[in-house]
């Protein structure tokens, strides 16, 4: 894929860092790609989902009045948060104090997995963008967590910037969230980090995630080996699913994200069926699972604010969340990737202007970590929303102003990849023969 250069200010974004020589990988580096992680397991529910289930378990409650509760006056429904919400849910490599058993601790804590959930102003439509863990960023200066700073570092992998906090989960996460600023031009409020452990509890609770594989999977290094056809993943099988990067696509982390995307579509699919938001055991299960095991920024360290996000999420189509990976093109060392600036351009655009994105077909040499699942619908063709009726004035009137009858939306290039959480897809496997 060659790399667009087209300026960003133009469109009113944040140019994307291109400063510094990239650094060769050592080879501790590329060892943990080995045993690199990808939990993108909940971009949609993870963050949301103790929320949806304080919502919907307190809406099944039953209750008696008592005769002097009446002195309490009314208490406030909580309501939707109030207009648009930037999230970013980092997924961290780290195995300390680990209940599981599950290969080597690298004895790093990486945020390898960064996707930004974004939820329009008037929660019409949401994005959920991945980060891949190879991307070369500039990392700001950060909080060590022991009152001093680290960097600025001109040219990094985006999964170091945990560290360059000092590693530690607060420093850590607010690390994370600079460089995702700094690169994309929004500010986050809201932050989270999600461990191993909260992978495997989290498919647990939920009672697994059917998983459509369309080739056979194999991968020695998270020990996956999975034949063709749709599989019930929870528990370890689920985290070796979204870790394996060698056993999926041509195993690359371009291609491990858009299967993982194959995953985290199912996920929300089953998420927002009724059987999964009326069913109290898994409500409270996952709640308990992503309180237990995940790190929040203290923006969201109020089961209020969950809910208010949660009740912004809930009831948007699954045709209008839509999850991307940050456009990129490989460097001239064939590993590290740097932002591909032009399709970056129209993505963040889009996430700014709060258009609901529509995807083209992949451009002639993108790779793809999946594929439509057989039978499934391809998708829509772009509408654009007809304009709105005017009526004419009465005399000496001021004719009103029309206003659009549908959100605006956004085709992207075909540089962009990624689907909607209505589109069924599966994972392209990987046999050891082609690794």
């Amino acid at each position: 894929m060659s790399g667009s250069r087209r300026s960003a200010h133009a469109a009113g974004v944040r140019p994307v860092a291109r400063h510094g020589r990239l650094r060769k990988p050592s080879i501790a580096m590329r060892l943990v790609k080995f045993f690199g992680i990808a939990v993108t397991v909940v971009v949609v529910s993870a963050l949301a989902v103790g929320g949806i289930a304080a919502w919907d378990i307190g809406r099944q409650v039953r209750t008696v009045h008592l005769d002097n509760e009446d002195a309490v006056g009314d208490l406030p429904e909580i309501s939707a948060i109030d207009g648009g919400v930037n999230l970013l849910l980092i997924g961290s490599d780290s195995r300390a104090n680990s209940t599981y058993s599950y290969g080597e601790d690298p004895e790093s804590e990486l945020n390898d997995v960064n996707i930004l959930l974004h939820i329009s102003q008037d929660h019409s439509n949401a994005v959920a963008i991945s980060f891949p863990r190879d991307l070369y960023v500039e990392i700001p200066e950060c909080d060590d967590g022991d009152g001093g700073t680290n960097g600025p570092v001109r040219s990094a992998r985006i999964n170091t910037a945990l560290l360059t906090g000092g590693g530690s989960a607060k420093a850590g996460l607010a690390c994370a969230v600079k460089t995702v600023e700094n690169l994309t031009g929004l500010t986050i409020p809201f932050a989270a980090e999600i461990s191993f452990d909260g992978v495997i509890e989290m498919s647990n609770a939920i009672g697994g995630v059917p998983v459509c594989v369309a080739q056979p999977i194999e991968d020695e290094h998270t020990e996956l080996f999975l034949p063709a056809g749709t599989h019930e993943l929870e528990g370890m099988d689920a985290l070796k699913f979204l870790r394996t990067r060698y056993g999926v696509g041509d195993g690359s982390d371009i291609t491990r994200i858009s299967s993982q995307q194959v995953f985290l579509s199912s996920l929300v699919r089953k998420v927002k069926s009724s059987s999964t938001l009326t069913d109290v055991t898994k409500l409270y299960g996952l709640a308990g699972a992503a309180v237990r095991n995940m790190t929040f920024s203290e923006s969201l360290n109020s089961v209020d604010t969950m809910v208010q996000i949660a009740k912004a999420l809930a009831p948007i189509d699954l045709d209008k969340i839509v999850f991307v990976q940050y456009p990129t093109y490989y460097a001239s060392d064939g590993v590290g990737l740097l932002p591909n600036e032009g399709p970056a351009t129209a993505l963040m655009t889009a996430v700014l202007n709060d258009q609901a994105i529509v995807l083209s077909p992949p451009s002639g040499d993108q790779r793809s970590g999946s594929v439509a699942a057989p039978g499934s619908e391809a998708p829509a063709p772009v509408e654009t929303a007809p304009p709105a009726e005017e009526t004419p004035a009465a005399p000496g009137e001021t004719a009103p102003v029309p206003t659009p009858t549908e959100t605006p939306v956004a085709q992207l290039p075909g540089e962009v990849l990624g689907q909607s959480a209505a589109q069924e897809t599966c994972s392209v496997g990987r046999t050891l023969a082609d690794q």
